[in-house]
């Protein structure tokens, strides 16, 4: 781990959490405190280590309100009845940066990371388990270890806010799909606002949500959270949901269907910013351009890369028309044997 260098003064409000877990009988994981404080918001990253004997955990979410409502809902609760009671303060870090994604550090926003590390930063494993020596305490915040009842995590968000005249089962797939595999999309019947989106991977939905939540979408502020349910059911054909369903599993867009794919490398938050590629030599720039201001967009900028002319980056008026630029233009024909890719930048145009 290996946090920024930005502090903030001792107990202000801040986005990242440090916890301290008192009379912890149980042993605590990095994907207990993920199912815990992921019921407040999404959570961009979490940092375990031990410090005076005792567990610790710094958790950051993407903004302070959230970070604030879940300290108040949880400090003092107990995760399991009568220990393992949370002490929680405002951090004085305000970043947390997130090399391996191992039992003890992840960042939901990078799937990308390598698994190694182990070691880097100490955790609990001298805390005795005494979960059979309990087995009969009954189940505060969660069941205790080894109790029955408890579900799988699915792979499914819920979208809601959405521009009900515009927004169509293949704009989600596109969008969603840059942080994942979409293998289902649902609008639904009684709520056109709302959509259900199904991811191929239960880990895409944490990417998905800490990049998407709070996105203006053909002109609404979404709103990703996670869903309750674990898979979204096809309609009956014929049925007056039919057509706001839609099957992608076979999709050949899918972008990370190849293991260790490059693109996990290059996912990044929605910006103003365009990466295009796959761009045949015979198309110019201006071609280009007229195709992304006929999706309704503001050209500022435009820059075929010097080593490799089949990408550029164009850069849009806002962050919300290139949203829509990208929906619109990915595996756009431009030419008789290239589709284009489109995907959001790291940098603007320098």
């Amino acid at each position: 781990m290996s946090p920024s260098q930005q502090n903030v003064p001792p107990g202000c409000p801040n986005s990242v959490l440090r916890i301290i877990i008192e009379n912890m009988i149980y042993p605590i994981t990095l994907d207990v405190l993920h199912q815990i404080f992921s019921k407040y918001g999404s959570v961009l990253r979490i940092v375990t280590f031990s410090k005076n004997r005792q567990f610790h955990a710094l958790i950051q979410y993407p903004d302070t309100l959230t970070a604030t409502t879940a300290k108040a809902a949880l400090d003092g609760q107990n995760i399991y009845n009568g220990c393992c009671t949370l002490r929680i303060d405002f951090s004085k870090l305000s970043n947390l940066t997130v090399k391996f994604n191992n039992e003890k550090t992840r960042d939901y926003t990078r799937p990308d990371l390598p698994s190694g590390g182990e070691g880097e930063v100490s955790g609990s494993s001298n805390v005795p388990d005494l979960s059979a020596a309990l087995a009969g305490i009954p189940p505060a915040l969660l069941q205790t270890p080894g109790a029955t009842g408890t579900t799988a995590q699915g792979a499914v968000v819920l979208v809601s806010n959405l521009n009900e005249k515009m927004t169509t089962p293949h704009a989600l797939f596109i969008l969603f799909g840059v942080y994942g595999d979409v293998v289902r999309v649902k609008i639904l019947y009684n709520k056109r606002d709302s959509a259900l989106v199904q991811f191929k991977e239960p880990q895409q939905i944490h990417t998905a949500i800490a990049n998407l939540n709070g996105v203006t979408l053909y002109g609404k502020k979404i709103h990703v959270t996670l869903s309750k349910h674990s898979t979204v059911q096809m309609p009956q054909a014929g049925s007056n949901e039919d057509a706001l369903t839609e099957d992608y599993a076979n999709s050949p867009l899918h972008r990370f269907k190849k293991p260790g794919s490059k693109n996990y490398q290059n996912i990044f938050p929605p910006s103003s910013t365009l990466h295009l590629s796959n761009i045949p030599e015979v198309v110019d720039e201006d071609y280009i351009k007229t195709l992304f201001v006929s999706a309704g967009g503001t050209v500022v900028n435009f820059r075929f890369f010097h080593n490799d002319r089949r990408m550029a980056l164009i850069q849009m008026g806002s962050t919300e028309e290139a949203t829509a630029g990208l929906i619109a233009m990915h595996n756009y024909k431009i030419s008789e044997t290239n589709h284009l890719r489109v995907s959001f930048s790291k940098n603007p145009i320098s």
